[in-house]
């Protein structure tokens, strides 16, 4: 009887800590997003007159792909998009909205789902490119013929490393702030990427085929986060700019200082 008791107060306590042990662990990582929160907030200074385009996909007569709850996923962009031009907005940004309601940027000139599709894709680029944005973000759902199928994931095109660094800062903030993708950001030519003349990135915000992210893309607050974590990937893009610029101004400040050093400095004028 003493052996089944002791068994029973052990067993009492390794519940007991391995419960402590689960909320310590979401405790560490809620006190992680709220420190990275902090210091995206502490950083937003570098968006200060960056003039950002953000574009949600489709619209219109173009609903995009479908989700399993029914929801076409230009309504979801749209939402996200309004969500991320509102904090941008306010950490110092000049935002341009490719669309700001259902609708889509092609008109009766063009004839044929492709003529029309292709007509709205260029006038999106073409806004940012005449107004010389500083940035190009555009917002999609992903989709897939598996269910299975989870997680963001940040696209940029081939051959421009501006955009590269983009798209990985943009994958690296909603990996650390959403918890829910392990994806990496890849580069492919897409026709926005490719006709952009600035930094562009297509954010693929996760899979309204995967039943889970269907139910969270359309949730607000959701939507509100994702949006967060996409504005924090934009600070860190900025944020890691301005270092390597100042990087390089440093290393310029030394070359300048050790070819000064080395003259021979024979004849200084009077003042």
């Amino acid at each position: 009887m003493a052996v089944i008791r002791a068994f029973r107060i052990k067993k009492r306590y390794v519940l007991g800590f391995i419960t402590l042990s689960i909320l310590f662990f979401q405790l560490y990582q809620m006190v992680l997003v709220k420190i990275e929160e902090k210091n995206i907030t502490a950083l937003s200074y570098v968006l200060a007159n960056k003039t950002i385009v953000v574009d949600p996909g489709h619209g219109g007569r173009d609903p995009g792909k479908i989700g399993l709850s029914g929801v076409p996923e230009k309504e979801i962009n749209l939402e996200v998009s309004k969500r991320l031009a509102a904090v941008l907005g306010q950490m110092g940004a000049a935002i341009i909205m490719t669309r700001e309601a259902d609708v889509d940027l092609s008109d009766s000139s063009a004839s044929g789902w492709k003529s029309k599709k292709q007509q709205d894709l260029t006038r999106r680029t073409d806004m940012a490119n005449e107004r010389k944005a500083d940035l190009y973000i555009s917002v999609h759902c992903n989709a897939y013929t598996s269910p299975r199928e989870h997680g963001a994931q940040v696209f940029s095109q081939p051959g421009s490393e501006d955009s590269k660094r983009l798209a990985e800062c943009v994958q690296s903030e909603m990996a650390a702030l959403l918890k829910n993708t392990n994806r990496k950001a890849k580069q492919v030519d897409y026709f926005a990427l490719r006709k952009t003349k600035m930094p562009a990135a297509i954010v693929e915000i996760g899979f309204i085929t995967n039943p889970k992210e269907d139910e969270l893309l359309r949730d607000p607050l959701y939507q509100s986060k994702v949006a967060w974590s996409i504005a924090a990937g934009i600070i860190k893009y900025y944020a890691d700019l301005e270092e390597r610029e100042n990087q390089k101004i440093d290393e310029k400040n030394k070359e300048i200082l050790e070819t000064f050093r080395q003259q021979p400095g024979q004849y200084i004028p009077a003042p």
